[in-house]
């Protein structure tokens, strides 16, 4: 109820904070009388502008036209004005000056002047301005006021986009240009590249397409991860097709004011067309075109659902010989109106997505023409070790290395700073000056050679790249790095997930095993091997736990999100909650046993990893193989798996090729 209450409270907050940004010509209204009635003081009943500056110098005193006649027989007035409304007269007495004003006097008084001539009181009439001070004395508060006004609407439009009275203009947040960026500029989006070309083509000659009676897709809707180039590509299409683009952010059409975004909208689309042909680029279109199926309160979201109408009717306006085309980005397209994504607005809906190997070398080279690389730098195992990354990923990885090399002083870019930058895009920063203590160098060496040892003897899991014991990132005080150095995966096997879990298993069996008590750096680890077991269950359908079942429906976002809905039994989860403790059991009793054979490779990684820190694949590899041969164990390293696997196929294929020859 408190809760309640205090939303209630802040409602009517809000409400009365916007009343005057929603009634501005009232407000201006308002601060008039004010302003009016505040000048009225100062004037007085008069209306002489002289009276607010006098009633500065000393207190006037209002009275009777007869009492200042009365004043001027006895003697105690030394001056006196007569203006055309009222007389004021001063008198003098003790050395204290007092001002005396009588208004409504007489029209003719032949008896005052002779009187203060007798007395000897000095007099001047004092002659009003006629009717042109009349004017400005009537005029002047609402000069002073529309000053006021104006001063305040230029500081507000400062940080408003045009202002209260300009407030509906989209100059202020669009910005437009001619881009010089082209189709080679863009890197490892080929396929979207592709898509889009036909784009500059129509925009170069329209009436080819309009002969045929082809329509052009009205808008490109340009979805993807963050960093893969979006923005780019759209430059890219202006700049091949030599047109004017606008380019804005969904974001800037939204303002406190209800109808600003609709207004922003038409105005945009305006000038898009006085200058056709002519791109509009709408960066992070879900700010205006979320769905609006989505929920929320009556009456919540007016002004979106007025942005996003206006949008869907000015693309709508557009005939086949308005050579105007819309493209939009956007990373989360799952959210987007169904009106937006529909025939005849957002015709197309083109993915660029992160780039394989072939393209993340293009965009490796492409940003390594501005810094200065070594002869001996090889960009392909920068390309085979950083699957997985976006462009602007790729782009910041050449960057890191450059700002490296230039820290040691270096004349260029070596392969040394390209891994080093590598490492930090995905482990994070070294941290040498963290001080631990032996004891737990140790835990920490012993974890990581389980990892490690596991990752190379396991069938399905990735081969390690480098183990360290130096503390990075956040709270890392270890870490063995796997990155792929072959071909892209896309897809993974059950044996492969059921490997994964044996290596994340590793470090806390070792743990075990060699320090004889388990520590915390463990449990990130059993946090990951826990949610693989559960995705194998409720979305993989890999046991049989739930069979063919899909138990949790997972969200396709470029930002994440996972699954977002559980729709099982309470029998269901119990299920499952016993598979996977059972699963993790006998994994972990599996991976125990294996590091005991392994017992002296694993004390001698650890050996080597206290005296350098820092240990490369090729090192871990040959120490196990050296164990192995001295034991004479079967080599069990997981590339040889692979070299025997595909041994045996290139000898298949040679047998099955004599027998048909």
């Amino acid at each position: 109820m408190a809760n309640q209450n205090n939303q209630q409270n802040n409602n009517q907050e809000n409400k009365n904070g916007n009343f005057f940004n929603d009634n501005p010509l009232l407000s201006f209204a308002l601060f008039s009388i004010i302003i009016i009635m505040v000048f009225k003081g100062f004037v007085g009943e008069s209306g002489d502008m002289s009276t607010m500056f006098n009633k500065q110098n000393s207190p006037v005193q209002q009275v009777k036209y007869s009492e200042i006649k009365k004043l001027i027989n006895d003697g105690k007035i030394t001056s006196v004005k007569l203006r055309p409304r009222y007389i004021e007269a001063i008198s003098d007495d003790s050395g204290v000056k007092m001002r005396y004003s009588a208004e409504n006097i007489p029209a003719l008084d032949r008896e005052l002047v002779p009187l203060m001539e007798s007395k000897g009181v000095t007099y001047e009439g004092v002659m009003g301005g006629g009717f042109l001070a009349e004017i400005i004395s009537t005029l002047l508060p609402f000069l002073i006021l529309i000053a006021i006004w104006l001063f305040v609407v230029k500081r507000m439009s400062k940080g408003m986009g045009g202002g209260i009275l300009g407030v509906g203009k989209a100059d202020k947040m669009i910005n437009s240009e001619k881009p010089d960026t082209k189709f080679d500029d863009v890197a490892g989006v080929d396929e979207a590249k592709f898509e889009v070309k036909e784009i500059v083509d129509f925009l170069k000659y329209p009436e080819r397409y309009i002969e045929l009676g082809a329509k052009i897709p009205k808008g490109v809707l340009l979805v993807g991860p963050p960093g893969t180039g979006k923005t780019l590509l759209a430059k890219a299409v202006a700049g091949e097709a030599s047109v004017p683009f606008f380019s804005v952010s969904g974001s800037g059409f939204m303002e406190m004011f209800v109808g600003v975004g609709a207004s922003r909208v038409r105005d945009l689309f305006a000038q898009a067309k006085q200058e056709a042909p002519s791109i509009i680029f709408i960066d992070e279109i879900d700010a205006i075109g979320k769905s609006r199926a989505s929920g929320g309160q009556m009456g919540g979201h007016d002004e979106k659902e007025q942005t996003l109408n206006q949008l869907l009717a000015e693309m709508d306006g557009f005939g086949t010989d308005t050579p105007v085309i819309v493209l939009a980005a956007t990373n989360r397209p799952e959210i987007l109106d169904a009106a937006l994504l529909r025939a005849g607005r957002f015709d197309r809906q083109v993915l660029v997505d992160k780039p394989d190997f072939d393209g993340r070398l293009a965009i490796l080279k492409v940003h390594s023409k501005d810094v200065k690389l070594s002869s001996k730098v090889d960009l392909t195992i920068v390309a085979k070790q950083t699957a997985g990354l976006a462009g602007a990923d790729l782009a910041n990885i050449i960057n890191e290395a450059a700002l490296l090399a230039g820290r040691f002083n270096k004349k260029e870019i070596d392969q040394s700073d390209l891994l080093e930058s590598i490492e930090r895009s995905f482990v994070g920063l070294e941290k040498k000056n963290r001080k631990i203590s032996e004891f737990e160098k140790r835990i920490v060496s012993y974890h990581e050679s389980g990892h490690a040892l596991m990752a190379e003897i396991t069938k399905g899991a990735t081969r390690v790249t480098k183990v360290s014991i130096i503390p990075r990132g956040l709270g890392a005080l270890g870490y063995t790095l796997h990155l792929p150095d072959d071909e892209d995966r896309f897809l993974k096997q059950k044996h492969e997930l059921m490997a994964e879990i044996d290596v994340l298993l590793g470090g806390r069996a070792a743990e075990e095993i060699f320090i004889g008590e388990i520590s915390t750096g463990a449990g990130n680890d059993l946090d990951r091997a826990t949610a693989i077991l559960k995705d194998m269950i409720t979305v993989y359908g890999m046991t049989d736990v739930a069979g063919l079942m899909v138990l949790s429906r997972s969200q396709n976002s470029f930002l994440g999100g996972g699954a977002v809905s559980t729709d099982y039994s309470e029998k269901m989860a119990e299920d499952m909650d016993n598979y996977i403790r059972s699963t993790l059991n006998e994994r972990y009793t599996f991976v125990k046993k294996t590091l005991n054979e392994y017992h002296q490779a694993i004390e001698n990684m650890t050996a080597v990893l206290l005296d350098v820190e820092v240990i490369e694949g090729k090192k871990v590899r040959s120490i196990i193989a050296e164990y192995e041969e001295e034991n004479n164990l079967e080599s069990r390293l997981a590339h040889g798996d692979k070299i025997a696997k595909a041994e045996a196929f290139a000898k298949e294929q040679s047998e099955k090729n004599s027998q048909d020859s």
